[in-house]
Order: C-alpha cells, then sequence, then structure tokens
C-alpha cells in the first residue's frame, strides 16, 4: 500500500493482490498496455499529409496498446467490482436509489427519441415536445402548480432557477431583499443556493422533535427576508407538520416559500405541495420518478412555480397553438437561459413511462409503500439501535450513535462492516442536527425479503459493536476489492493520474 492508500498493483492481467487473497487488484489499463499492440487496424492516411503539407505529429499520444479481449475484459471486471443498485440493496438515506425499470430504459432508447438532435427543426421535433408538454402537465397536476420549468440539469439547478425567480419577482415589486432562511435540517445545497445568488443565510434551528423551530422561525422574519428554504418531508425523515403557518407568517412579511422537493417521493399522490403554500419547488426526476442518477450532470430538475412567480421562468419553454408545438425562445420578464438546450429528454421520457405505467392509484401506492417501508426498519431497529426522533418516520429511519457509546466503534466502523455483507452503507453522519447520524431509506422499491435480511445484519452488527469486538470492526471491510484505505490521505492526496 503506498502512502495515498492505494495498493502496489502487481505487473500483468489479474494478478492476485498480496493485501487481500479473496480480491483481484486490476492493473490499470496504462498497466497493462504494451508499445506497438493494437485491437484495430487503421488504415494509412497519406492523402491527409499531402493536403495538411505533410504535417504530421511527432509525439506519440500516450494511448495504451492492447487487444481487444484485454479492452473488453477490463471493463467488464471493473463494472463487476462496481456496487450498483441492479445488484444489492443500497439504503442511501435522501439520495432515493431505487430501482430503474427496465420499461423506461427501453423507451428512452427508441430511435425516435434516443437519435434527436437539439438543433433540429421545431417541425421535426413535434414527438419530443408533446411529451415535455405531457411530463409537464403531470408535474403541474401532482403539485397543484399553475406553471413548471423544465430545462434545468439537476436538483440543486434547479433550486438556483426557482430562487432565481424569487430574487427576478423582489426585483420587479423595487425591493432588494438581502436574508434567505434556512432550517438546520434543510438539503446542504440550500443554503449555498441561496449563497450562490448573493443573499446571506440564517439558520433556523431544530426544535427537539426534529422539526423547524416555529417562534425561532417567526422571529427571525422581518422586511429584509426575501425567502425561506424548506425540506419537506425533511432531512430527518419527518413531515414538517407546521408548513401552512409558517407559509402564512412568510407571506405575511412578504416573502416567497421555498420547498425543496427532493424528498416528494414520499408524498407524491398524497399531498399536492400547491396546498401548502408553497411558491416553488424543485421535482428530482431521479428520486421520485425512477430516472438514473445525474451523475452531475446529465439529470434534471424541473421547478414548479406559483403563478407570480412563473412569468420570471427560464428560457425556453414548450407551448402549443393551431400550428402545433413551439419553444418560446425570448420573454420580457424570464430570468433567461439556465441551460443551453431544453432539459434531458432521456431523463423526460423515463420519467413520464414511469408515471403513465403507474398511473394515479400507482403512485398514490409508490409514496404509501416507501413510509411503510422505512418505517418498518424504525420499528425493527429501534430496540438495538438509538432512533434520534420519535416515530413515525416518513420515507427514511434516522439513527444516531448513541448506541454505539464507550463500545470503540464508530459508525463508519459500522458502514465498513456493512459492506463485507453485501449491502452498500447508509448515508452516513447527515444530517448534521444528530451525532453520528445513520440515515436509511428503502424506497417502495425492495422486498419484504430483502428488508429483512438487512435488519437481521444491523441487528447483528449493533450486537457484535456491544460485545466488545472493537478490532473486529476496525479490521472491515475484509471481502471488498480494496480493504479499508486511510480515508484522510485519499482525500487530501488522491491519485487522480497515472504517473509511469
Amino acid at each position: 500500500m503506498n502512502q495515498q492508500g492505494r495498493p502496489t498493483r502487481p505487473s500483468g492481467e489479474g494478478s492476485v493482490t498480496s493485501q487481500n487473497n479473496n480480491s483481484i487488484a486490476e492493473p490499470l489499463i496504462f498497466e497493462q498496455g504494451q508499445e506497438n499492440r493494437c485491437g484495430v487496424d487503421f488504415p494509412a492516411l497519406p492523402q491527409y499529409q499531402e493536403r495538411l503539407g505533410g504535417l504530421r505529429r511527432e509525439s506519440k499520444i500516450g494511448l495504451p496498446g492492447l487487444s481487444e479481449p484485454q479492452v473488453v475484459r477490463h471493463y467488464t471486471r471493473l463494472s463487476q467490482k462496481n456496487f450498483s443498485i441492479d445488484g444489492n440493496f443500497y439504503p442511501l438515506g435522501s439520495c432515493t436509489m431505487k430501482h430503474n425499470p427496465r420499461l423506461n430504459e427501453k423507451m428512452a432508447r427508441l430511435p425516435g427519441f434516443a437519435d434527436l438532435h437539439p438543433l433540429q427543426p421545431v417541425s421535426t421535433v413535434q414527438g419530443a415536445l408533446e411529451l415535455i408538454d405531457q411530463l409537464a402537465f403531470w408535474l403541474k397536476t401532482l403539485t397543484g402548480m399553475p406553471a413548471v420549468a423544465m430545462p434545468q440539469a439537476a436538483g440543486a439547478h434547479g433550486e438556483f432557477c426557482g430562487m432565481a425567480t424569487i430574487k427576478a419577482a423582489l426585483a420587479a415589486r423595487g425591493e432588494k431583499r438581502t436574508k434567505v432562511l434556512a432550517p438546520e435540517s434543510a438539503h446542504g445545497t440550500n443554503p449555498a443556493t441561496a449563497a450562490a445568488l448573493g443573499f446571506v443565510v440564517e439558520t433556523i434551528p431544530a426544535n427537539p422533535q426534529g422539526r423547524v423551530d416555529l417562534e425561532v422561525l417567526k422571529a427571525k422574519l422581518g422586511p429584509d427576508v426575501a425567502a425561506i428554504m424548506l425540506t419537506n418531508p425533511n432531512t430527518c425523515g419527518l413531515f414538517e407538520r407546521d408548513m401552512i403557518e409558517i407559509a402564512e407568517a412568510v407571506h405575511s412579511v412578504g416573502a416567497y416559500f421555498y420547498c425543496d422537493g427532493a424528498n416528494f417521493n414520499a408524498i407524491v399522490g398524497r399531498v399536492r405541495p400547491a396546498d401548502l403554500g408553497i411558491d416553488a419547488m424543485h421535482i428530482n426526476l431521479h428520486k421520485t420518478f425512477s430516472t438514473p442518477h445525474g451523475g452531475g450532470g446529465p439529470g434534471a430538475g424541473p421547478v414548479v412555480l406559483s403563478e407570480e412567480l412563473a412569468r420570471f421562468a427560464p428560457l425556453p419553454y414548450v407551448v402549443r397553438d393551431e400550428n402545433g408545438f413551439r419553444l418560446i425562445e425570448h420573454a420580457k420578464d424570464s430570468i433567461g437561459r439556465l441551460k443551453g438546450f431544453h432539459g434531458q429528454m432521456g431523463m423526460f421520457v423515463r420519467a413520464l413511462t414511469y408515471m403513465l405505467s403507474h398511473g394515479a392509484d400507482g403512485l398514490w401506492q409508490v409514496s404509501s409503500d416507501a413510509v411503510l417501508n422505512a418505517n418498518y426498519i424504525l420499528a425493527s431497529l429501534k430496540e438495538v439501535m438509538t432512533a434520534s426522533f420519535d416515530g413515525p418516520c416518513m420515507h427514511e429511519a434516522l439513527f444516531d450513535d448513541r448506541f454505539l457509546k464507550d463500545t470503540g466503534v464508530t459508525t463508519l466502523d459500522l458502514a465498513k462492516a456493512l459492506l463485507d455483507e453485501g449491502f452498500h452503507p447508509m448515508t452516513m453522519y447527515f444530517p448534521l442536527v444528530v451525532h453520528g447520524a445513520l440515515l436509511i431509506e428503502p424506497t417502495e422499491t425492495e422486498s419484504r425479503e430483502t428488508l429483512d435480511r438487512f435488519i437481521e445484519v444491523m441487528r447483528i452488527l449493533a450486537e457484535k459493536a456491544q460485545t466488545g469486538h472493537v478490532d473486529w470492526f476496525h479490521e472491515a471491510p475484509r471481502h471488498t476489492p480494496l480493504r479499508r484505505l486511510d480515508e484522510t490521505q485519499a482525500a487530501r492526496k488522491p491519485v487522480l493520474k497515472w504517473i509511469p
């Protein structure tokens, strides 16, 4: 193991690592490459050299030389080392790692959708625009909101969009408000978004029940407050019971109510955000409507808007007239473009497929099962672990590390041991309102058998931690491709490039 926590790799394909006889240290593709080896025959290109006046590259590009079987096997082996939702349970709280139905993938790969180009004439993409319009209709119906902005590339991008419309609305009123209120239980992107738009963020503490302290909130409201950014259900997995009273208090001082809709999957089909007094809310299509996670870019974060904010929505947006569907590219009050093109078509196809295949009754069942599964885990583990707040919870169950006190075992140790049992760890150390947090979200797509196995493993690990097996936990994981790394060094001195 070198200083950065990376194993020293023996040369050769599939060499056995000395540190773990149960795993294979996959050599980097550069380490496997050999000069003058290539799996592809490239034709000579003298005509291009002549056209360029004999110009040619003298230095090597530096790509590895491998045969086709070597390339295929390398990336196949890497894929087999990945932990994925297709292979095992992924109880990552607040990220909703649910199953992505294969029907969605099949629809997104239809040539009419997969082969679209964003610069095609509008007359040739009428079907795509109709799909976006239909998805927008159902998002408005499910939330009760009159307008929705579709271009945003991710949930955080959606937050920026919603707060930008609020800032524009305040400017149109001739007001320059400087403050945004954000509860302790809000997602971390909420205060970051407000700060990026030039607002000063003030934190609202949680009450002993894990919800917004209403009295502190009311005391902080005033003419300088632009908005509150509140997550509901919040990141403690709890429904904010005072939503309507909060909305009334916020609106009474002329401020706006922004809701982080990342956890909409817990209430979809049951609660319409518009009925709670919300002015703007982003929707993570991957969390509620089963599209794959965005991976930092190719996701989707539509934002539903109140009537007062609708005219400030970003461009472009889809309208329908007697000539069919078209994109509005210019609008006087709009905040302008937030993305080069209109959203992410593949995610739109997947989300609408999920909606249509479930129907209204199916989406109602989605939120029912998500909440039922989380409460099943909470009820089954609260005897051996310490629940942070009294139940019931919504879509995720929150525990803290009080049950590990004086054992020498930490939240991180427990998560590492869980890897050896075939489960991805839950979210750790978040939300920050509880110490040593373990946030577990089973989603609605897991079976009773899977949850029972997870519960059994968690009970065994909790009891093992309390009976003196400290060294055993500190040595975990044992059966992963790599053993435990020096996480501090890995974060501060990561190995990001191959050096021969």
